[in-house]
């Protein structure tokens, strides 16, 4: 149920040292939910005081690199790839799987970059993704019933009172946590870690495997071209550093509105906890805290659209979220299924290309084709995910859009967690291999497989 705010703390004043802009506090009146239940804990206070007073995650200036690389992809001059964790925890913050996401989404882009001949803009679901929406306050396990886990940034995924207490003082820690992870990925994309020939050759050790010998003939063309610039006298002093920018679903709006600060330049509001944000399925409600809070900052913004988002819908996110019709400000996130996506997503598209908005259109194919596996895990089938990947394209290509990108749940590890792919996941190998504490992820070779599918797919359209 819906509550808001006041509803919480009547109190609930702005946070002291936040930025101080018209309208940024409105939301604190309206419906919200997937909210903490924190605001009477004594430490909450102090978090939001703390992260109001912290400094900025990203600047206002990247944000604004990014909606004008969003704007070019929405005219069909570039292509999104965005990746990473379902949701990010504490403990997996670490140099080797940071180093590992952002290496794969590295290579994931090379391929779809000669695929498209396009650039492509590299976004990371990462130093932020801490928190999760929930379709039950609760979980009950062998007569227990105790809050569900929403995320390391709310609370705890063991199951115990400690754990899962809804504890303020882990934003905090998720903004440290945050920041020691963007300085990570800058160190790694702006030094050498991100040479093109470097990457291109980390793509040959997939390629090598006799699973993947398919996509030999792309790899090799792939080659021949770094190889012809580099013959040329390329600068690979350039091609040694590439954009990278962090995103995250705006769910806990304590954080969110305690991160904003107004831009010196320009005197606007910025939300410096990401340089992009979205809203989930379950919180775009039109009236409601999200879509209003975030209709005032001037970031890029996503919002996912499922299976039944109506156009209405999509024309009235337009006319709240990107009023001035901006390209490179809104982008919908499409989350169809497999087995909708054909039937539900062409007259959306239709109409808002009708009303003249110019939006970029991305597809999740991830959220849509959910299933539970035999023996009891939550999962999605490669092939159906694949499905939608296609579906999304046929649509686009049938009605003359663009396909903008390609939004995915992966990790730069070899886990176990959706079956299928070319060197296959079977069911059994989730005994030892599922690690995620949320939604199943592709792991690093599923996530290449799709790059080089999708490649092929962006090759053909020309």
């Amino acid at each position: 149920m819906s509550q808001t705010p006041a509803d919480l703390d009547p109190s609930f004043p702005p946070a002291s040292g936040a930025a101080v802009y018209p309208g940024l506090d409105e939301w604190r009146s309206l419906p919200i939910s997937q909210q903490p239940s924190w605001h009477d804990d004594p430490g909450y206070a102090a978090a939001v005081a703390e992260l109001s007073m912290v400094p900025p995650l990203v600047f206002a200036g990247e944000v604004d690199i990014l909606r004008d690389r969003l704007a070019q992809a929405a005219q069909g001059k570039a292509f999104l790839l965005q990746g990473g964790d379902c949701a990010e925890t504490f403990e997996a913050a670490t140099a080797d799987k940071i180093s590992a996401r952002v290496r794969t989404i590295l290579q994931m882009s090379v391929v779809l970059t000669y695929g498209a001949s396009l650039p492509v803009i590299k976004m990371g679901r990462m130093a932020g993704q801490f928190a999760k929406p929930r379709s039950s306050n609760d979980e009950t396990r062998g007569g227990t019933t105790l809050p569900a886990y929403r995320g390391d940034m709310v609370n705890g995924f063991d199951f115990t009172p400690e754990s899962r207490r809804h504890d303020p003082a882990r934003m905090v820690r998720a903004y440290h946590t945050s920041a020691s992870t963007l300085n990570l990925i800058r160190a790694f994309t702006q030094g050498g870690f991100a040479d093109l020939r470097l990457v291109h050759h980390w793509n040959r050790g997939f390629t090598a495997n006799p699973a993947h010998s398919r996509y030999e003939s792309l790899a090799r063309d792939i080659d021949r071209a770094v190889r012809f610039m580099d013959v040329c006298g390329a600068d690979f002093e350039a091609l040694k550093r590439v954009e990278f920018f962090a995103s995250h679903e705006a769910l806990l709006l304590d954080y969110e509105r305690a991160l904003t600060r107004i831009d010196s330049r320009t005197g606007q509001p910025y939300d410096t906890s990401a340089h992009f944000l979205w809203i989930g399925e379950r919180t775009r409600d039109l009236d409601a805290a999200h879509v209003d809070f975030l209709s005032r900052v001037r970031n890029p913004i996503g919002v996912k659209l499922g299976p039944n988002s109506t156009p209405e819908d999509a024309l009235a996110l337009i006319e709240k979220l990107d009023p001035n019709r901006e390209p490179g400000r809104l982008t919908f996130i499409t989350r169809m299924g497999a087995q909708n996506i054909r039937e539900k997503l062409p007259t959306l598209v239709e109409k808002v290309t009708a009303s003249g908005a110019q939006v970029l259109w991305v597809t999740d194919p991830m959220h849509g084709n959910t299933v539970t596996s035999p023996n009891g895990y939550k999962t999605r089938n490669f092939d159906d995910v694949m499905d939608e990947v296609r579906g999304f394209f046929e649509v686009h290509n049938a009605l003359g859009t663009f396909p903008g990108g390609l939004h995915v749940e992966m990790t730069g590890d070899d886990v176990s967690e959706c079956l299928g792919g070319a060197d296959p996941v079977d069911q059994e190998a989730f005994v030892e291999g599922y690690e995620s504490v949320c939604d199943p992820r592709l792991n690093h070779m599923q996530s290449l497989e799709m790059a080089f599918l999708v490649a092929g797919a962006l090759a053909e359209k020309g």
